[in-house]
C-alpha cells in the first residue's frame, strides 16, 4: 500500500471501525489507528486521517441510528401526541450528536496514536 494515500487509509480506517465497532468499546479508536499507521507523515496527518476515517464510519452508523430512532417515532406519531413527536426530535438530535462526537474524536485520536506507533516505535506491522 503506498503511504500517504489518505483516501484509501481513511476508507480501509471506517471499514475497521464499522467492523469492530459494534463488538468493543472505543472501536473507532481502533479504526483510526490503522488509518493513521498506513498514513505515516506527521501527526497531523494522522490526526487529518483518523478524522476523515470518523466521519466515513460515521455514515453506517448513522443509517442504523435512524432506523432505531424512526421506529421510537413511529411510537410518539402512533400516539397522537405532537409533543412526543417534538421531544422524540430533540432526543434524536443529542444521540446523532453524542455518536458523532464519540466516533471522529476517538478516530481522530487513534489516527494520532497509529502515527505515534508507525513514527516513533520500533513496533513494525
Amino acid at each position: 500500500m503506498k503511504e500517504g494515500n489518505t483516501f484509501i487509509n481513511a476508507l480501509i480506517g471506517a471499514i475497521v471501525t464499522a467492523v469492530v465497532g459494534g463488538f468493543i468499546p472505543f472501536g473507532p479508536a481502533a479504526g483510526g489507528a490503522v488509518a493513521g499507521y498506513l498514513q505515516g507523515g506527521t501527526r497531523s496527518d494522522g490526526l487529518k486521517v483518523g478524522v476523515l476515517s470518523g466521519i466515513i464510519g460515521l455514515i453506517p452508523l448513522t443509517a442504523v441510528l435512524f432506523l432505531a430512532l424512526s421506529f421510537f417515532g413511529v411510537i410518539a406519531v402512533g400516539s397522537g401526541e405532537a409533543a412526543g413527536l417534538a421531544i422524540g426530535g430533540v432526543i434524536a438530535v443529542g444521540i446523532f450528536a453524542l455518536v458523532a462526537i464519540y466516533t471522529v474524536g476517538l478516530s481522530a485520536l487513534g489516527g494520532w496514536i497509529g502515527n505515534y506507533v508507525k513514527q516513533d516505535t520500533d513496533i513494525d506491522i
